[in-house]
């Protein structure tokens, strides 16, 4: 990756320390990006152990910044993108195991990072998407999201809003609002999330020897014996961590057995109440069926298979998996370690018992923990604001 695009990456990435919400209701996006400071070491460091990528042209990136955290998008002025793709979580949500949707509706999936984006072939974790740009638009027309009727009226509503005109004009030449211009430059700017650079990095492709504790590197090498790198693979020059398949891993079926469950909760300091499914089913959101792969491919075979995940950035994305039905790194060890969830006949074969022990996994995890980019660490981020609503009208 050129520097310029290094530059690029690490400002955008400076949006971790930023508010998700765009401000007062109805408020706009600004129309000019906010200033960043810059680290020399977050330059030469940020896309380190990540294939080389074109950085995405800088007018582009401003105009979907800016767009991204645009509520008005949304049928009733009250979504943005940035309000289920957090950028101070790691452009997910920590939250909430699926996203809050258009009039508090829950979402039926986890919220992907965004973060190196850019890396990923085909989007949603079913992969419906070919592509950045074709996903970047859907979002806006999903009755449960933001729910508007049609992309045309979307663009008129863009274009009588003022700020953004000297914005499309600085990406594309003119000031028409277009569908096409909107999702280029969402795209642009979700390319531009690069967080590479992690201390795994500095130790795998950089040399650095020292920057791996011994425990670490042991989770590593169990990481790789256990066939973890089947999935997750890591290169002699760079690693993305996805092998970008699906693959059922056992997780919609043993959600799907636990919803039938009964469930115990706490309705106050020492008062528990114990729900039937039937009485959950009337209090809560009914749960749909997710077949993932197949609900795109209509192949049995892709029966609950989802996307691999880059476990690059992992100990910021909490919840996992599809569905955010695991809580933490060492919950999700202890799945893979009991065989996933053998009752679901087309679990993926390579899914099975794991001869790893308490102390393994707990290696296993500190080393997921070095994949954590240097540059969104606590104290060493760039510093940025939000866009605000200085130019709202």
């Amino acid at each position: 990756m050129s520097q310029a695009s290094c530059v690029l990456a690490v400002a955008l990435a400076g949006l971790l320390a930023a508010t998700a919400a765009s401000g007062a209701s109805g408020a706009s996006a600004a129309t000019e990006a906010a200033d960043v400071v810059v680290d020399v070491a977050d330059v030469a460091n940020v896309s380190l152990g990540l294939p080389a990528l074109p950085a995405p042209p800088a007018a582009q990136v401003a105009l979907g910044r800016m767009l991204f955290f645009e509520r008005r998008l949304s049928v009733n002025g009250s979504l943005s993108c940035a309000m289920c793709h957090v950028p101070e979580q790691g452009f997910t949500s920590n939250e909430l195991r699926t996203s809050v949707g258009m009039e508090g509706v829950s979402l039926r999936r986890n919220a992907p990072t965004l973060l190196n984006v850019a890396h990923v072939p085909t989007l949603f974790h079913d992969g419906r998407a070919p592509s950045l740009e074709s996903q970047a638009l859907l979002p806006l027309l999903h009755p449960d999201e933001m729910a508007n009727a049609s992309l045309k009226t979307v663009v008129a509503r863009v274009a009588t809003w003022p700020a953004y005109r000297p914005l499309f004009r600085r990406a594309f030449g003119s000031a028409a609002a277009t569908a096409p211009r909107m999702a280029q430059a969402l795209a642009a700017f979700q390319r531009s999330l690069v967080a590479g650079g992690s201390r795994f990095d500095r130790w795998r492709f950089a040399g650095d020897k020292a920057a791996l504790s011994v425990q670490e590197q042991q989770g590593f090498a169990l990481f790789q014996s256990q066939g973890c790198v089947a999935c997750h693979p890591v290169g002699e020059r760079h690693a993305l961590l996805s092998d970008q398949g699906f693959h059922n891993v056992g997780v919609q079926a043993r959600s799907d057995a636990l919803r039938q469950q009964q469930l115990t909760v706490q309705l106050l300091p020492g008062l528990q109440a114990t729900l039937t499914p039937a009485e959950l089913a009337r209090v809560g959101v009914a749960g749909s069926p997710d077949l993932g792969r197949q609900e795109v491919t209509h192949r049995p075979a892709d029966a609950r298979a989802f996307r691999t995940p880059s476990l690059r950035n992992v100990a910021l994305t909490a919840p996992y998996m599809h569905d955010g039905s695991i809580d933490t790194l060492e919950a999700v060890l202890d799945h893979y370690i009991a065989g996933g969830w053998p009752a679901d006949a087309a679990q993926d074969s390579r899914i099975r018992p794991l001869a790893v022990d308490r102390a393994g996994r707990d290696a296993i995890v500190a080393f997921l923990r070095t994949l954590t980019a240097q540059h969104l660490t606590a104290g060493s981020a760039p510093r940025s604001v939000e866009p605000t609503a200085a130019a709202s009208r």
